[in-house]
């Protein structure tokens, strides 16, 4: 019997993070490659693996995630799944609409309602057909963030687990499996040793990039990196009457070398327009200057400190000074404003601690090596930590450390306001397994300007 091969292509991105700078090159790559193998007869697919929205754009902010659904419509995705940026720095109710108008299919088997219930726009696995019959089966999930989840009013499960019961449930209707996965690339690695059904697994989640993708068990893993930099391509070589993958290989578009139009700048410069003119709202009037200090505590500092312990009711707080990427003028202050300033998918957190551990926490803090590190990731999107700020919490003259008006004694409880970026454990270990409370889906430039609304307002 003659062999008869059916190519398979599939293109997919993850990890854009609203980084549009290489976005309409990618784009019209995605466009031409589908003419080009639809003409040629040859099937062809596209995915976004997660964390395309991330609301330190303005665009993204502006529009609330619905203008990055505009631009995969536009590029022409067939499905997607989501990230932690799109699941848990958005509300229930802006995640619930963010893809009412989306042409493709949202993958997702690991999140639930509060009713145990997959929510309305999202799918734990679906089924593509070529013209030629080769049944694709495509799963996804995202990554387990599960206290997050839970305050925002999901319900999170293991992903792994799940990717490989649903890969388990698929295997004898289709006849090859492709995952979605924003799980990052050591999970990725163990589910494919764990489910031999699975065939591709494209990742995201640790901003890896596999330029030629790596073969894990069964599994060709295939992801490109972080921001638009590279576009991945995977092709399958299918044989129809055996009806097995005869060969698969990955390999990346370099989003440098890429051709670029006269008018790629200008659409990028417009995406910026539209997403500060739809955050033009006034929220306070700031009667006078606020600056910013890097390397001490400013008025702006200041301001933000009390902000954050009027918003919790906490003992004190404690932040870093690189958070703010800039000053607050004098005059009336806008969503836009709030955005550059702090333009962070950051939450509030409180956290209880024995007065030995924050007095333990307070003494790491004066690292004279911090303020000059540069942080990456834990949704911070500036450069540098900045100086540790106290506000508070501090040593009266005779060395002893108050939390507000309270002296800090071992056995006794006390509450601290911060950042969540300071729980995971990389600055403050001892953080990661305390006492903890997330405030959601507040932001912290939204406790801000809560803030300035009724301390200007007296």
């Amino acid at each position: 019997m003659k062999q008869e091969i059916e190519t398979i292509h599939i293109y997919h991105t993850n990890d854009i993070h609203s980084h549009f700078e290489n976005w309409p090159k990618i784009s019209r790559l995605l466009r031409d490659r589908r003419q080009l193998h639809t003409r040629a007869g040859e099937a062809v697919f596209m995915f976004d693996i997660g964390d395309h929205v991330d609301r330190s754009h303005p665009f993204t902010e502006g529009t609330k995630g619905k203008g990055n659904i505009q631009l995969l419509n536009e590029a022409g995705y067939d499905a997607i799944t989501i990230g932690n940026n799109e699941g848990i720095t958005m509300s229930k109710e802006a995640l619930s609409a963010l893809y009412t108008d989306a042409e493709f299919d949202v993958v997702l088997g690991n999140l639930q309602d509060e009713e145990g219930k997959i929510p309305l726009w999202a799918t734990p696995s679906l089924i593509y057909e070529t013209a030629k019959g080769t049944k694709i089966g495509v799963i996804g999930a995202t990554a387990l963030y599960t206290q997050f989840y839970e305050k925002l009013g999901w319900i999170i499960s293991p992903p792994r687990e799940q990717l490989r019961e649903a890969a388990s449930r698929l295997a004898s209707e289709v006849d090859l499996i492709v995952c979605l996965s924003h799980m990052g690339l050591p999970e990725d690695e163990r589910l494919a040793l764990e489910s031999p059904h699975i065939d591709i697994i494209l990742g995201a989640h640790t901003h890896h990039l596999l330029m030629e993708g790596k073969v894990v068990g069964n599994a060709l893993l295939a992801a490109t990196g972080k921001y638009g930099a590279y576009t991945g391509h995977v092709t399958i070589q299918f044989d129809l009457s055996q009806k097995h993958i005869v060969e698969k290989q990955a390999d990346v578009y370099p989003s440098e070398t890429l051709p670029v139009v006269q008018s790629d700048i200008a659409q990028v410069n417009e995406l910026i327009a539209a997403g500060n003119e739809a955050m033009q709202e006034p929220v306070f009037y700031n009667p006078e200057p606020l600056k910013q200090n890097l390397f001490a505590p400013s008025p702006l500092s200041s301001f933000f400190g009390r902000a954050l312990i009027a918003y919790s009711d906490a003992d004190c707080a404690l932040f870093n000074a690189g958070i703010f990427l800039g000053s607050l003028a004098e005059g009336w202050v806008t969503k836009a404003d709030l955005h550059s300033l702090l333009p962070h998918p950051i939450n509030l957190c409180v956290i209880t601690l024995d007065g030995a551990e924050l007095l333990d926490v307070y003494e790491l803090s004066l690292n004279e090596e911090w303020p000059e590190i540069k942080v990456r990731g834990l949704g911070f999107r500036g450069e540098l930590m900045g100086a540790m700020i106290h506000e508070r919490l501090y040593r009266n003259r005779h060395g002893k450390l108050f939390a507000g008006n309270r002296e800090v004694i071992a056995g006794e409880s006390y509450t601290l306001a911060t950042l969540d970026m300071f729980t995971f454990g990389f600055f403050f270990p001892s953080l990661q397994h305390a006492d903890k409370e997330y405030y959601m889906p507040e932001l912290i430039r939204d406790i801000a300007g809560n803030y300035g609304q009724r301390y200007f307002a007296e």
